[in-house]
């Protein structure tokens, strides 16, 4: 196995910040962060009872409903977000207070959290197959369906891979999440 190919074995299920749930840390920047200095984090939740998200205050967070019926999203105890629709990214502030509840039975869906003073970023849903090039801000791909051939190796559901180069190839039914991350310029004061 390369090191930077990331395999579900190798991300322990932990728990959520708040307790209330179990996540599955991907990748973190920089490596060994914690959840109070990390620039970027990717993991992947299960969500199988109705719960609070955990507060991250300063974080922009995106959510991505990978398997399951998914879950009705109500944000500051008013705006309603229905995380039902698979491969469908959600963004919203990491300060906002999220109560979720199900739409059915457990669901996995797939995080990124950005520290705003110092990043941007998305998830973008690739599905062409054939081969793609990466830009330098691709921080991460995950492969949600299908395969995906890499310089590391092949991808398969669940695996995640840190590029080491430029390229990889999507195959046919396949599905990826591709996290995009860029610094925020800090202005001058002078």
């Amino acid at each position: 196995m390369t090191s930077s190919i990331i395999r579900p074995a190798d991300c322990p299920p932990q728990p959520w910040k708040n307790g209330l749930g179990r996540t599955r840390e991907i990748a973190v920047q920089p490596s060994g962060a914690g959840m109070d200095d990390f620039l970027w984090r990717v993991s992947v939740a299960e969500v199988d009872s109705a719960a609070q998200f955990s507060a991250f205050p300063g974080i922009d967070r995106a959510i991505v409903l990978l398997d399951g019926d998914g879950f009705t999203m109500t944000l500051d105890g008013g705006r309603v977000h229905a995380l039902t629709t698979p491969f469908a990214p959600f963004a919203f502030a990491g300060e906002v207070q999220v109560a979720v509840t199900l739409a059915g039975g457990p669901t996995r869906d797939f995080n990124l959290m950005l520290r705003r003073a110092q990043a941007r970023g998305e998830v973008q849903v690739w599905s062409a197959p054939g081969r793609h090039r990466l830009d330098p801000a691709i921080a991460l791909v995950y492969c949600a369906r299908g395969t995906i051939a890499t310089t590391a190796g092949t991808l398969h559901a669940g695996d995640a891979w840190r590029p080491d180069d430029d390229r990889l190839t999507l195959h046919e039914a396949t599905l990826a999440l591709v996290v995009r991350v860029e610094a925020v310029a800090v202005e001058s004061t002078a």
